[in-house]
C-alpha cells in the first residue's frame, strides 16, 4: 500500500469494500488474504481456482480465516456454463433445457440442489441466473443460456430459479440487464447494441428482470449493451440512465447492482479497466467484478482509481458509501443464510421477499439427469444402433462457456468417435463427407451438433451425410433452429455432462441410471 493510500484509511476501506478481484490458482495468495483483513469484499472464483470439490471447499475455507463471511461470487449457471464442473461438465441441465419443460417447480428445484452444491462448498453469490429473452437466433453470447425467447415464460423461471438459489442461501444475480438476448454481438468484444424501441425494451427484455426483483433477487448485474433511446452512446453497466434512473428508480430494485467483467474489450478496450470502474460506480454499480485474468497489479490500479476519483470530486464519497453499504447488507444476509443453513435476515432487499423456503426436498444427485431427460425433444423413429460411429461437430469455445467438455465421448470407445471442426474451410467439405460415409458404411451413423444454424460448414456437412444417409440420427445439442430432415432427431436444448447422458441413454450408448 502506497503512503498516498495509507495517509486516508478510510476511504481506502470503501474503495476495498465494491471490489470482488479474482486471483489465479487453487489457493488464496497472500495478497488476497491480507486485503480481505483490511476490508477487501470479497472475491470472485473461475475455473482455474477449482481442481475438485474438496479443494474448492478447502480454498473458500482459507478464505473465510481470513475474515467473516467475504462475498465469494461465482459463474455458475449450470448447463453450457459451469466453473465448479469445468473439467467434466455440469450435472445439471441449464436454462434452455429448463425453459423447454417449462415446470417452473422443476426450475426452482434445480436452482435450489445446485445453489445447496455452492453452500456447501462456501459460495454464498452465484453470479447467475440469465434472464435474457433471446429472441435473436443468431446471439452469440445467450442461446441456450436463456429460459427461451417467449417473455413470459423466461418471466416465470427467472423467479423460479431465483427462489430456489435464495431458498439454498446463496445470493441469486439477475442477468444481463437489462437483457442482452436481441443483441447479434458478444459484449466481451465490443458494446453489444439492444435491437427494437424502448418500448420493445418494456415488453419483451425487462419483464424477467422485474419478475427476479419480485421474487426478492440480491443483485443484479448490467451488461455492456447499448439501447440508443436509453443510454445514448454509452452502454447500460455505464449508464446513470440505466441503472439509476431505469434499475432503481423505475423497476424499484433495492439490492446489489454488481458489474460484470471490467476487463471486457466492451468497455476496458475505450476506457481502460480503472477508469470504467470508476465509471460504473458513478453510473450506480455497488460491487465491482473483475475478469478471470486481472492481476494484482490492476486491482490496486482500480482501488486508486476510485479513491483519486472521489478526492478529485468526480463523485462524492456518499456514493461510495452507498455502495458500500449495500454490499455490507448483502454480507450480512449471506452470513445469516449459511449460518442457518439457508434462514435469511429479517428484511429482504426488496418489498414482497421473504424467508428462503426450507421445506424443499433434499435431492438424491438424479435430479440433474432426471430435468435432462425431460427436456429432450425427438422427431422420428428411432433404431437400434449397430456399431455406430458417432462424427461430432466441434464449434469454437465461446469465451462465456470455456473450453468444457461435451458430447457423447464418454460413453463410446475410442474407435466409434470423430471430433470434426466447424473452422474448416468449404472447399474440404465435400472430401470429409465421403471420408465419413465410407467409415460408416455397414454401420450406424450419428452426427452430434451444437447451435449448428451458426455454422455454414456444420449444415453443409450434416446436409451431404442425409442425403446419402437418411436414415442417421442427428442430435442437437444447442437450440435446435436448424431441424433438418433425419431419420432420428434430438434436440437436448443443451450440453452439460447431463443432458449428454440423457441422450446417450435414450440412444442405448449408457444404461439408463435409477
Amino acid at each position: 500500500m502506497t503512503q498516498e493510500l495509507a495517509a486516508d484509511p478510510a476511504l481506502g476501506r470503501l474503495a476495498d469494500a465494491v471490489l470482488i478481484p479474482p486471483f489465479p490458482g487453487p489457493r488464496a495468495p497472500d495478497w488476497i488474504k491480507a486485503a480481505l483483513g483490511e476490508g477487501l469484499a470479497g472475491v470472485t472464483l473461475f475455473g482455474p481456482n477449482v481442481t475438485d470439490r474438496a479443494q474448492l471447499a478447502a480454498l473458500t475455507a482459507q478464505l473465510r480465516a481470513a475474515v467473516a463471511e467475504p462475498i465469494i461470487a461465482i459463474d455458475e449457471e449450470g448447463g453450457d456454463v459451469t466453473r465448479i464442473s469445468h473439467q467434466t461438465g455440469s450435472d445439471y441441465p441449464g436454462n434452455a433445457a429448463l425453459g423447454a419443460v417449462d415446470d417452473v417447480a422443476l426450475t426452482r428445484a434445480v436452482y435450489a440442489a445446485l445453489g445447496a452444491d455452492l453452500r456447501g462448498l462456501g459460495i454464498n453469490l452465484n453470479l447467475a441466473p440469465s434472464v435474457d429473452v433471446n429472441t435473436a437466433a443468431d446471439n452469440p453470447i445467450i442461446g441456450t443460456r436463456a429460459f427461451g425467447s417467449d417473455t413470459g415464460l423466461v418471466a416465470r423461471h427467472a423467479a423460479a430459479a431465483v427462489a430456489g438459489l435464495q431458498s439454498a442461501g446463496v445470493a441469486a444475480c439477475a442477468k444481463h440487464f437489462p437483457g442482452h438476448g436481441s443483441t447479434r454481438q458478444d459484449s466481451h468484444d465490443v458494446v453489444a447494441t439492444v435491437q427494437g424501441t424502448l418500448a420493445d425494451l418494456h415488453s419483451r427484455d425487462l419483464p424477467p428482470f422485474e419478475a427476479a426483483i419480485r421474487a426478492g433477487v440480491r443483485a443484479i448485474m448490467p451488461s455492456h449493451l447499448r439501447v440508443p433511446e436509453l443510454t445514448g452512446d454509452l452502454p447500460a453497466s455505464l449508464s446513470a440512465a440505466a441503472l439509476t434512473g431505469l434499475l432503481r428508480g423505475e423497476l424499484g430494485f433495492t439490492g446489489v447492482i454488481v458489474s460484470d467483467g471490467l476487463e471486457m474489450r466492451a468497455v476496458s478496450a475505450r476506457y481502460g479497466i480503472p477508469e470504467t470502474a470508476v465509471r460504473a460506480v458513478m453510473a450506480g454499480t455497488d460491487l465491482l467484478c473483475l475478469g478471470r485474468d486481472v492481476d494484482q497489479l490492476t486491482f490496486l490500479a482500480v482501488r486508486s482509481a476510485l479513491i483519486d476519483a472521489v478526492r478529485s470530486g468526480r463523485f462524492p464519497g456518499e456514493r461510495l458509501e452507498e455502495a458500500a453499504a449495500r454490499v455490507a447488507e448483502l454480507r450480512s444476509w449471506a452470513a445469516v443464510a449459511v449460518h442457518d443453513h439457508g434462514a435469511a435476515p429479517g428484511r429482504p432487499a426488496n418489498a414482497g421477499a421473504g424467508r428462503p423456503d426450507l421445506t424443499l426436498p433434499a435431492t438424491d444427485g438424479q435430479l440433474g439427469i432426471t430435468a435432462a431427460r425431460r427436456a429432450i425433444a425427438e422427431i422420428g423413429e428411432p433404431q437400434p444402433l449397430r456399431d455406430p460411429l458417432v462424427v461430432q461437430l466441434e464449434r469454437p469455445p465461446n469465451i462465456a462457456v470455456g473450453d468444457v467438455p461435451w458430447g457423447l465421448g464418454s460413453w463410446l470407445p475410442a474407435s466409434s468417435s470423430r471430433p470434426v471442426s466447424t473452422d474448416l474451410p468449404a472447399d474440404q467439405l465435400g472430401a470429409v463427407a465421403d471420408s465419413l460415409l465410407a467409415e460408416a458404411a455397414g454401420r450406424s451413423l450419428v452426427i452430434v451438433v451444437r447451435d449448428a444454424h451458426r455454422y455454414p460448414f456444420a449444415i453443409g456437412l450434416v446436409s451431404r451425410l442425409l442425403a446419402a444417409r437418411p436414415d442417421a440420427t442427428v442430435v442437437e445439442m444447442g437450440l435446435p433452429v436448424w431441424r433438418p430432415a433425419a431419420g432420428n432427431y434430438l434436440a437436448s436444448y443443451g450440453a452439460a455432462r447431463s443432458n449428454a447422458l440423457a441422450v446417450a441413454e435414450r440412444l442405448g450408448l449408457a444404461d439408463p441410471m435409477d
